[in-house]
């Protein structure tokens, strides 16, 4: 009789983000703190190959259970891998995947490169496409640049319009940052309107810098000679472009109220549906879930590394081309590496009344000190604490409303 296998070789879902150009971009947004990891890879090589390709869609496919599995492209910028290695990723993974498995393909893109070609590819194979965009085109343009440092909102809409006319799935990616924070509404409005977003993730900008690195940082992560210095998770201080905290949860504060009284039912904001899932024990989002460590991030060359913000030295798991997923989700450093999250809590998060919806935040973000001098608070604890304690009541009664199986906006009064 054959023996059950050992639960730490069992199939479980995770997720990964791969990586086909590595931090190569046509842009060079001023905070974007992953264009700096080509300092650890030569420049002019960054395109994953079809051996590297084929071998980390077996090795993916293989590792995750039944059912629906998500193959997730990013970057850097991924389309400027081509066309045609999208065709072969689709066709591999669908040479590759199981019976019982079927596969659902994600992109996140800046746009600018989107034709009527990408769009058509992207609607054909049913790809969901993330759009990076940062609210109406001042605010946009305050740091999403190109290469001569000209404002790229335009090119980014253009290509959002090809992929709507084409019935691409989209959500919209928003990073807010010293620019845009005083402005929730305004940014808000002109994505649910103006671009007719119904899914909206808002993400912190927080760029950590040491002390002596200030230039450098501000400099978007150049030396004097403008080379690409490696940005790593370290430093208590922050850059210039960062989000206050306090201006962040007033930013997510203001956009709950909006989508309270007007959107519920019809727009899905990422903190708010991730908030619901948190009160009924659902944790969809590393960021606040009260472990992490089932979120990697692949390279073009097939290096594995424990997360996407810990693309560094000391955090690379192995490579594809030598190693199972298995192994390298389940090896002694990863497995530190997310219960971490949980077991350095300090004790003002551990007695804080929404930890059930925080759980401490990411720990790339948990650089500050508690009001008992204890390290480990998150640099934004003063915004979610705000946010999370604001939205609670609504939440929590969303969060009835699905286990009673009753749509929430009737239970809050938005529809009759």
């Amino acid at each position: 009789m054959p023996m059950n296998p050992s639960p730490s070789l069992r199939r479980r879902p995770f997720h990964l983000v791969a990586k086909p150009t590595g931090a190569a971009c046509n842009l060079d947004c001023s905070y974007c703190f992953f264009l700096s990891k080509e300092a650890l890879w030569d420049p002019s090589g960054q395109r994953m190959s079809e051996p590297v390709l084929r071998r980390f869609l077996q090795r993916y496919l293989a590792a995750q259970p039944d059912g629906e599995v998500e193959i997730a492209w990013q970057g850097g910028e991924p389309t400027m891998r081509g066309l045609d290695f999208f065709r072969r990723a689709v066709e591999i993974a669908t040479e590759l995947k199981r019976p019982r498995q079927s596969v659902r393909h994600s992109i996140q893109t800046n746009a600018t490169l989107i034709d009527a070609r990408w769009a058509r590819f992207l609607a054909e194979n049913r790809f969901l496409v993330g759009v990076s965009i940062d609210g109406p085109e001042d605010l946009h343009d305050a740091y999403r640049v190109n290469k001569a440092g000209r404002g790229t909102y335009r090119q980014v809409v253009r290509g959002l319009r090809l992929l709507q006319e084409h019935g691409v799935e989209t959500n919209i990616l928003c990073t807010v940052n010293a620019a845009n924070a005083a402005q929730p509404l305004r940014v808000y409005r002109h994505l649910r309107d103006g671009l007719g977003a119904n899914f909206i993730q808002f993400i912190p900008i927080v760029e950590r810098v040491s002390a002596g690195e200030e230039d450098v940082a501000e400099a978007g992560w150049r030396d004097p000679e403008g080379r690409r210095v490696l940005y790593r998770q370290e430093g208590a201080g922050t850059t210039s472009r960062s989000v206050p905290p306090r201006a962040w949860g007033e930013f997510l504060c203001a956009i709950y109220d909006e989508w309270l009284a007007h959107d519920v039912g019809r727009v899905f904001i990422q903190h708010i549906e991730v908030m619901v899932g948190a009160a009924l024990g659902r944790y969809s989002l590393c960021a606040h879930a009260p472990e992490c460590g089932t979120a990697l991030a692949i390279e073009h060359n097939g290096d594995v590394y424990s997360c996407d913000h810990f693309v560094e030295p000391g955090y690379r798991l192995g490579s594809v081309l030598s190693s199972e997923f298995t192994q390298m989700l389940n090896s002694p450093e990863q497995r530190r590496f997310g219960a971490d999250k949980r077991t350095l809590l300090p004790r003002q998060c551990r007695q804080c009344p929404v930890r059930w919806a925080c759980n401490g935040g990411c720990p790339k973000d948990r650089f500050d000190t508690t009001a008992d001098g204890e390290s480990g608070q998150n640099h934004l604890c003063a915004g979610y604490y705000a946010f999370f304690t604001h939205a609670a009541p609504g939440v929590l009664r969303m969060a009835d409303a699905v286990r009673q199986g009753i749509p929430a906006a009737r239970v809050l009064g938005a529809e009759p």
